[in-house]
């Protein structure tokens, strides 16, 4: 069993499995499905007040020894798979990959290394195929490349917070999920009104113009007093000044705010609205999809998923429940 810093979490995935906890969580850099707004969680900007961004560094030490202690795969099941096998015997993986998300795959300048859940998870299939973490080459990818570099065959998988939709499956196919997101509600550390999303009628809530926010609010909570802002860094400038009582936006955002902002602010209730599944890019009808999904059910039932989560999320984040993954191939 792993050992870590992470010990001090309240709820374990076995745990939050029996209770049926949801709404799984992340921050991140390069947006999903392109639902609006901005994707990158920011910290201080022009008319932010008097946010500082003091961002919670990850436990780099802590990454680096999950990484290397995750399983390498037989060689019978490497030579059964044709996408495998060509990756192994070229000696070296091929990763569509993003430098500047705070979570999911952040580039650290002093050592050259990426790390954040998707970088871990990308790291933990290139041991399990080539029995060392190191052996890959990244290619760095956008909201607008990402399809291309698989079907040109310059990348063999995509490590993307990559929202799995059906245009996109006409043209690549998709391993996961392996991580969902949904709406959610962000309020100062000290609010004590507000506990669920039935809480808002009657209160001032900002949201981000152009993101599902607005829509799914007046829908929801009719009774809400909606304040549309363009910007996420608008919109928290608002609730820090108290201008209004909760901010709701995809708890990505919320993640990215917390850990660059410790101690002011805090998620409430389950998260809400239409689900966004994360997925691994694949080029289209690639025998890669059984691999890998394999692969991540693998790293979900030995405890190396939940590991990388805390490390990467929930103890920067102080978020003591740890998500429960969606089902693999649904």
């Amino acid at each position: 069993m792993k050992t870590s810093a992470s010990n001090m979490f309240t709820m374990s995935r076995r745990k939050a499995l029996s209770m049926g906890a949801a709404g799984l969580i992340a921050a991140v850099g390069l947006a999903g499905c392109g639902r609006g707004g901005s994707s990158q969680p920011a910290g201080s900007a022009a008319g932010a007040g008097s946010e500082k961004d003091s961002t919670v560094a990850i436990n780099a030490a802590a990454y680096d020894k999950l990484i290397a202690s995750g399983a390498v795969a037989d060689a019978a099941s490497i030579e059964a798979n044709a996408w495998a096998k060509r990756i192994h015997d070229a000696g070296k993986i091929r990763l569509g990959e993003v430098h500047t998300s705070t979570l999911f795959s952040l580039l650290d300048e002093k050592d050259g290394k990426l790390r954040g859940f998707d970088a871990g998870i990308s790291q933990l299939l290139t041991r399990y195929i080539l029995g060392d973490e190191s052996k890959h080459e990244g290619t760095q990818v956008t909201s607008d490349t990402r399809e291309s570099v698989l079907q040109n065959d310059q990348v063999d998988a995509v490590f993307a917070t990559y929202s799995i939709t059906d245009d996109r499956k006409k043209v690549i196919s998709f391993a996961g999920p392996y991580y969902e997101t949904q709406q959610a509600i962000l309020v100062l550390k000290d609010e004590n009104g507000i506990s669920g999303v039935d809480d808002l009628a009657g209160k001032k809530v900002a949201v981000q113009s152009g993101s599902t926010g607005p829509a799914l609010m007046e829908k929801l909570v009719p009774e809400a007093k909606l304040q549309e802002f363009k910007t996420d860094e608008e919109a928290r400038s608002a609730l820090m000044q108290k201008r209004v009582d909760a901010y709701v936006i995809d708890r990505n955002m919320h993640l990215g705010s917390m850990i660059k902002q410790p101690g002011k602010y805090k998620l409430v209730g389950e998260a809400f609205g239409p689900v966004d599944p994360y997925g691994i890019g694949l080029p289209l009808n690639s025998d890669g999809v059984t691999f890998v999904n394999d692969f991540l059910r693998k790293i979900e039932e030995d405890g190396t998923w939940e590991e990388l989560w805390k490390i990467c999320i929930g103890e920067r984040a102080d978020v003591h429940e740890v998500p429960v993954p969606p089902a693999i191939g649904a």
